[in-house]
């Protein structure tokens, strides 16, 4: 990051990014009653806490062109050493279908989709997320699967956590642990467990003791020698016990294993990496959990749950575990809120490019080639120490070393068993004959062995435990779209049904749906960063490595503070890693009591749940009527818990979208009282280059990297979400049992991976490249004027609940929807379904304040999008007080029946008091660049009654068609 800027302002990507052009932006100061930005900014964030206009940021150079920054980080990625990996554990070479790479991964329309909170413009990724869905249950043989996690090791310690929370046993805290599950998975399970006061017991499966004190087990197949054995009896020994057991288990294999339901598991969970995603030296992928139907309201995550609308046609729905932080907040069963959905998607995806058939064929073949290549290599002295289970062999030579360099040489990276006196290869679906014909010739130079060709020939690639015989898979949409046509087409037709981006604002409050370009994204199809092991070795990864260290230099210094760990692949995440480090600082110095954990009752919900899943107890705080952080009831609250106080968990700006001018003393109070502070960055949309956490107080803050750093929510994940922290919690930092990372005294790994959801930070390293400090700054400014210019022009019509000092709100406003209730018996969910039909995905709705919505329009929305979601607003205002003055039907209106679908507009049949026009196309809309709904009003209680998270079956799709 060195070279000085090369574009004119017309070419400059800071120009781009930002929606409101220099003429646009003084209308709107004009509308304010304000001469310049800098007066904006003054009456909108305390002079206490603000930088300088002047401020210098050593790590970030002046902003540059796209061209520019894309062809620095080629050069940088370059130095990435992409071998063919074998190395295994968890991670495989997979080949992602061309059509789904260019129609999916590559299309913003996947991309730039938010959470599918209203779901009847979400009905496209809801179905193949139900896809995903299906698939699992039907590989595990488990009824309930969700839309995926984060990643395999926390998907386990979710199973963990959901054995933990059922079991009724008082003295139940022993969990065991098959000792060759994956080592990032049992130092994610080890990290999770302590401050739970679970007791993990790692031993072979042979040698575990069950007693009343066992709550759960967790088992791997094939294990991490690459060992297939029937548990059947082990789990059977366990569920004697009362203990749930949990298998992890490799998807592919699966293919061909009996499901693991048949032999008696509870929960299943794995990574779903193989079935067509890039290595990308660790993430996003997507991790799978099923379980049974008597554990469905446990389960972590979303669940896409099957409906009807108002028409009464199948829906579908998130179920459920829908925002179910902010409801059960420190009761809730997980801090998980949101999934990998557009990797999960493009697993359903590549899953309907194969069908069953090829699914099993690939399994097969990979079974195959494992069993040719353990014939050959005992026949050229080299002898597997273990039967191999699926895919992976292991090798114990005293050659080990000389073996791997050669191997290395010549562009493969195998696994060094952990005593090192072995050699561990995994095959995998770009596995052929020639490689393992050159692999051979690598590891035993000059040996004779009958041909590759040959030994697969003879191989019949059975499995050493029970095998799935009865049909599978069978539900139509794996079977209907064979063609490359067909499939498009299919894709296609989902895209269709979804709002994204591509389509309007999508002006979710504390969201953050600002653009993400196309720039920022070129660099994930680069092998360089798509086709790295997270586990390769140091200097395989030099321009990761650069790359990681240049971001996490940038980060630290826009949040003040003096070290970051990228490792955290979601906001929870980063909440749960921010928190134990936290404890962990406080045990180094003896306070290892402290375990009070003060949260503001406005925060988001995932604050407290996790808070409990850290070991912490809850304990509220009130807010005054100004929405501000109530600073009586906090005082007396940390001074009642003096002894015990760890920490406080506060949002800035608030989650009521001011700035609130007390955050110094906020801070203050709980530093007196020794507790530390801990900043949710949901909102440092409104922050960078303008103030800084690590200035006014904090001593740790997690950051959304797809919020303010531009990396796409792809319809509810992937996310990123680092800590920054304060020097002294910098030697508490995540580490990892496979790589060197993280602080001195590092708390376990957080995350499978040692540095995540790695190949999408290249999206945040480039959008700080072309942005620079200087336009930081503007995009923060930027995002204010335009929720200040909302808030303007709405308050007329409904109130801002909260409003700064000085009477600003942050980037984002709270409009106050509760009076249309008793004025006309409308309620806010009416409003969102309303909006719809104006060609707008609704605002946040009913949180933090019920009955209202959160408007946060970013800046990279330009005045003519938001004068356009303004008229609406105003327009289903007015229709409003038709409906009370009673010139509208109070319940047969265009609210009340919102939103309004294509077939019902076109049906022969009209049964409503107004046209045709005012229900689907008000505000004079252009029909063909509307984004029709797909379904009418959904049916929720419905859904959460009669939960339905699987396609219908090829029958089922046949009855349907005949009726």
């Amino acid at each position: 990051m060195t070279s000085p800027p090369t574009s004119t302002p017309q070419q400059s990507f800071l120009h781009r990014h930002l929606g409101p052009s220099a003429v646009e932006q003084q209308q709107m100061l004009r509308t304010l009653n304000l001469t310049s930005m800098e007066e904006l900014l003054e009456e909108t964030i305390p002079a206490s806490i603000r930088l300088p206009q002047d401020h210098v940021v050593r790590s970030l150079p002046p902003n540059t062109d796209e061209q520019q920054a894309l062809a620095e980080l080629k050069a940088l990625m370059g130095r990435n050493r992409t071998s063919r990996s074998l190395i295994g554990l968890g991670y495989f070479g997979a080949v992602m279908p061309a059509v789904v790479r260019r129609h999916v991964l590559e299309n913003p329309a996947w991309l730039t989709a938010y959470t599918p909170y209203q779901a009847e413009i979400a009905q496209g990724r809801l179905e193949a997320l139900l896809n995903f869905q299906t698939l699992i249950c039907e590989l595990t043989g488990l009824p309930v699967a969700n839309a995926s996690l984060l990643d395999e090791a926390t998907a386990a310690a979710e199973a963990m956590g959901l054995s933990f929370a059922v079991c009724k046993r008082p003295r139940a805290r022993r969990f065991l642990v098959d000792r060759n599950v994956y080592p990032q998975t049992m130092g994610v399970l080890q990290t999770r467990a302590e401050p739970l006061g679970i007791r993990l017991e790692v031993n072979a499966p042979s040698a575990f003791v069950f007693d009343e004190e066992v709550f759960g087990v967790l088992l791997q197949l094939p294990d991490g020698q690459g060992r297939l054995r029937d548990p059947t009896e082990l789990i059977s020994a366990a569920h004697a016990c009362g203990a749930l057991v949990t298998v992890a288990v490799d998807p592919l294999a699966q293919v061909l294993m009996a499901p693991v339901a048949t032999f008696g598991a509870d929960v299943a969970v794995g990574s779903a990496q193989r079935l067509g995603l890039p290595l990308g030296y660790g993430g996003p992928h997507a991790a799978f959990f099923a379980t049974r139907e008597h554990h469905k309201r446990q389960v972590p995550g979303r669940i896409v749950g099957l409906s009807v609308d108002a028409e009464g046609r199948s829906a579908l729905r998130l179920a459920l575990q829908t925002r179910e932080q902010h409801i059960r907040r420190d009761k809730a069963t997980s801090n998980i809120c949101t999934a990998q959905v557009l990797l999960a998607v493009l697993v359903s995806f590549y899953a309907v490019y194969h069908g069953p058939a090829g699914l099993e064929a690939m399994a097969r073949r990979v079974r195959r080639l494992t069993q040719a290549m353990a014939i050959a290599l005992a026949q050229v002295g080299l002898p597997p120490a273990l039967k191999p289970g699926f895919d992976t062999i292991v090798v114990e030579t005293p050659a080990a070393a000389n073996i791997l360099e050669r191997c290395r040489t010549a562009g493969f990276s195998l696994r060094v068993t952990e005593d090192g006196k072995g050699l561990g290869l995994s095959l995998d679906e770009r596995s052929t004959v020639e490689e393992l014909e050159q692999l051979l010739a690598l590891m035993a130079p000059g040996r004779v062995h009958p041909p590759m060709a040959e030994l697969l020939e003879a191989s019949r690639g059975e499995l050493p435990v029970p095998e799935r015989h009865e049909p599978w898979l069978q539900q139509e949409p794996f079977h209907k779209y064979r063609s490359e046509t067909a499939l498009l087409r299919y894709i296609r037709t989902l895209a269709a049904k979804d709002f994204s981006l591509i389509h309007g604002m999508i002006p979710l409050g504390s969201c953050t749906m600002k653009l993400n370009a196309a720039a920022e994204l070129l660099p994930l199809s680069w092998s360089s960063v798509a086709e790295l092991h997270p586990f390769a070795p140091v200097e395989d990864a030099q321009g990761y490595r650069v790359m990681i260290r240049q971001l996490q230099a940038s980060l630290a210094e826009l949040t003040g503070f003096d070290g970051v760990s990228l490792q955290p692949n979601a906001g929870s995440q980063g909440e749960l890693a921010g928190l134990l480090v936290i404890r962990a600082w406080q045990a180094s110095r003896g306070q290892a009591h402290r375990r009070v954990c003060l949260i503001p009752t406005s925060a988001h919900g995932t604050n407290p749940a996790s808070a409990v899943m850290a070991g912490l107890h809850v304990v509220p705080v009130a807010c005054d009527p100004q929405g501000n952080t109530d600073l009586k009831d906090l005082q007396q609250k940390a001074a009642a818990h003096s002894d015990k106080l760890a920490a406080l968990m506060v949002t800035y700006p608030s989650t009521h979208g001011v700035f609130e001018v007390a955050i110094r003393e906020i801070c203050t109070i709980v530093h007196d009282h020794g507790g530390q502070v801990y900043l949710d960055g949901a909102n440092l949309n409104a922050q960078l280059e303008l103030c800084r956490p690590g200035d006014y107080g904090a001593d740790l803050c997690h950051l959304n990297l797809h919020k303010s750093f531009c990396i796409p929510h792809g319809g509810g994940g992937p996310g990123v979400g680092p800590i920054a922290v304060a020097a002294h919690l910098v030697p508490f930092l995540p580490g990892h049992p496979l790589l060197a990372c993280g602080g001195e005294q590092a708390i376990g790994p957080v995350s499978a991976a040692p540095f995540g959801s790695a190949s999408i930070l290249t999206i945040s390293w480039m959008y700080l490249r072309m942005m620079g400090a200087t336009g930081l700054r503007q995009a923060s400014a930027m995002a204010i004027l335009n929720a200040n210019y909302i808030a303007h022009r709405l308050e007329e019509f409904y109130p801002v609940l909260f409003r700064g000092e000085k009477g600003r709100v942050a980037h984002e406003c709270i409009l106050d929807l509760r009076p249309l209730r008793s004025e006309a018996g409308v309620d806010v969910e009416d409003v969102a379904k309303r909006l719809m039909d104006y060609g707008f995905h609704a605002p946040t709705v009913s949180w933090p304040v019920a009955g209202t919505m959160m408007v946060e329009p970013t800046e990279s929305e330009h005045k003519a999008e938001l004068d356009r979601f303004c008229d609406a607003m105003v327009a289903v205002r007015q229709e409003v007080a038709a409906i009370a003055s009673g010139a509208m039907d109070r319940h047969n209106n265009p609210l009340k029946r919102a939103p309004h679908t294509i077939t019902a507009l076109t049906a022969d049949s009209w049964d409503r008091p107004y046209s045709r026009q005012q229900g689907g196309l008000p505000g004079n809309q252009d029909p063909a660049e509307k984004l029709w709904p797909a379904v009418a009003r959904i049916d929720n209680a419905r859904g959460d009654r009669t939960l339905v998270c699987t396609c219908p079956s090829v029958e089922n799709y046949a009855e349907r068609s005949t009726v």
